[in-house]
């Protein structure tokens, strides 16, 4: 089956719908788990049966509050999450270099590429494809073009091309916290502080009214893209398809 097909059967669907006919193509693939969006996309394919393999990432620098995220996620579904932690040796040597703030001189490019992408890229490499969170809503510049089903150009796996799939990428914060509250799903207790985009401890903090939900994250660069480099595919041609 290739993309363009995917795209057409899982066009207009809701997310459980998108879930199960993910499931029914492939079963190499995962949920990446970090934030809100993610726990309602594994409460819903914990409830559908799917039995989902959720993978997270310890940069070393998360709030307390995320720890114990994880933790309750994990207590609550009763799932095992994969924990993906960055390369020791590479790591050192970067602090040791550079300090462990160099970021706010130099920016946060080589430190999320130690601490996030070079992780996930090693856990990646070995899927055909992985369920995210996204939505167009969280940034009008680096997600407003979001789409259900994407080849990853970003990640390539040992099978070939690696399907990316976003299915809450057309709910609102609003379905979202919706659906956290009406069926008691687990969050991350600083939302309830302000927060809305959650990433490492020196990196992120509350956002104000009507502000962008990527504005809390790295507020001391002057950048319209809010990315660590984790979500930075391009979608390749509809011919490509799944090995």
């Amino acid at each position: 089956m290739n993309l363009q097909t995917i795209q057409r059967e899982l066009d207009n669907k809701q997310p459980r719908e998108i879930l199960n006919a993910i499931y029914s193509h492939m079963d190499n693939l995962a949920i990446s788990f970090s934030g809100a969006e993610d726990v309602v996309l594994i409460d819903m394919a914990c409830k559908l049966g799917l039995n989902p393999k959720v993978f997270t990432l310890d940069t070393g620098r998360l709030h307390p509050e995320t720890y114990q995220f994880i933790q309750s996620v994990t207590d609550h579904y009763k799932i095992e999450i994969t924990v993906l932690s960055p390369d020791s040796k590479t790591l050192q040597t970067f602090t040791q270099e550079k300090g462990l703030f160099s970021f706010y001189q130099d920016g946060h490019s080589q430190c999320c590429g130690i601490r996030k992408v070079e992780p996930l890229k090693r856990h990646l490499n070995s899927l055909t494809g992985w369920i995210t969170g996204q939505r167009k809503d969280q940034s009008k510049a680096t997600r407003n073009s979001l789409k259900v089903a994407e080849i990853d150009s970003a990640f390539t796996g040992e099978n070939g091309d690696l399907f990316k799939f976003n299915p809450l990428c057309d709910w609102t914060s609003e379905n979202v916290w919706s659906y956290i509250r009406a069926l008691d799903v687990p969050y991350n207790k600083l939302h309830d502080s302000g927060f809305i985009s959650i990433g490492c401890e020196p990196c992120t903090r509350p956002t104000l009214p009507h502000q962008d939900p990527r504005e809390g994250r790295w507020w001391w660069e002057e950048a319209e893209s809010k990315e660590c480099g984790l979500h930075t595919s391009i979608i390749k041609p509809a011919s490509a398809t799944p090995k």
